[in-house]
């Protein structure tokens, strides 16, 4: 979000986290995603989500900033969750090999402490890995999120494409909210007002405007490019490129061990899941 609360984007503020370089913070997000998305350890998530809710206050950025998005993700999430229960009551007892009946319900819809143990868990990887996302994608920079993606091996035109990518983001939400306030303040009402009908009636008036709006802004910038040969040589530099600190080394050192903590666990364990009915 900008400084207004309309977009969702880099925030650029003087954290220790937006100090930090972005390929470490790329690196670091990948592979604590991917070891909380991966392990079933309850004790080791909920340390990582502790972990990424205190980063989340470390990187400075405000409920507000985040707010819409923080929703619009907790509603899929408790969608995802009850989709889970409604087609698989009883994975988490196939999955523990363990039945500790709370209700028997109705048919095959009943309700077991292993059912709930494993949902628990989905939940703990949604406050593990979306501060996470949020932290990374608020704090980078799209010129450095380009030159970080280059850093670890991507090609640089693909590194570029994502970058334009997450710039033309707020850009377009920047101008969607400024049309619908025009059109607010020429009588037209798209707040909460209007009918849930008619706000996305008239938001769909809008937003194809604005994507072909931008798609002509894309090839204008393309051929700006082109002119300028972009993608003629093998390399580029990178203005917002940052070289490592001890800061950033420091941080690739607790994400090693985190993931180190993780791995061992699975050895521990005996699997990905941590079973305490056993």
């Amino acid at each position: 979000m900008n400084k207004h609360g309309q977009s969702f984007g880099y925030i650029k503020k003087d954290s220790p986290l937006h100090r930090l370089s972005g390929a470490t913070k790329l690196i670091a997000f990948i592979l604590l995603s991917v070891i909380a998305m991966t392990s079933y350890d309850t004790r080791f998530l909920l340390a990582l989500a502790v972990l990424s809710l205190l980063l989340f206050y470390i990187s400075q950025i405000r409920w507000s900033e985040v707010r819409m998005v923080i929703y619009f993700v907790l509603v899929f999430s408790v969608l995802n969750l009850i989709t889970v229960y409604i087609f698989e009551p009883e994975y988490g007892v196939d999955l523990y090999q363990s039945r500790t009946v709370i209700w028997e319900g109705i048919g095959r819809y009943t309700l077991t402490w292993e059912q709930i143990f494993y949902e628990f868990n989905l939940l703990i990887k949604y406050f593990s890995t979306i501060p996470l996302a949020l932290i990374f994608i608020l704090t980078t920079n799209p010129s450095e999120f380009a030159s970080s993606l280059n850093r670890i091996g991507i090609s640089y035109r693909i590194s570029y494409a994502v970058a334009l990518a997450l710039r033309y983001i707020p850009d377009i939400q920047s101008q969607f909210f400024a049309v619908r306030q025009s059109q607010q303040a020429r009588g037209i009402e798209m707040s909460n007002k209007a009918g849930l009908t008619v706000r996305v009636k008239r938001s769909a008036q809008v937003i194809m405007p604005l994507i072909f709006s931008s798609l002509d802004r894309i090839e204008v910038i393309s051929q700006a490019m082109e002119l300028r040969r972009f993608g003629k040589g093998d390399k580029r530099t990178w203005y917002r490129a940052r070289p490592f600190k001890q800061a950033d080394i420091i941080a690739l050192i607790v994400t090693g061990l985190l993931v180190g903590l993780g791995l061992w666990l699975f050895r521990v364990n005996q699997g990905r899941f941590y079973n305490p009915f056993h």
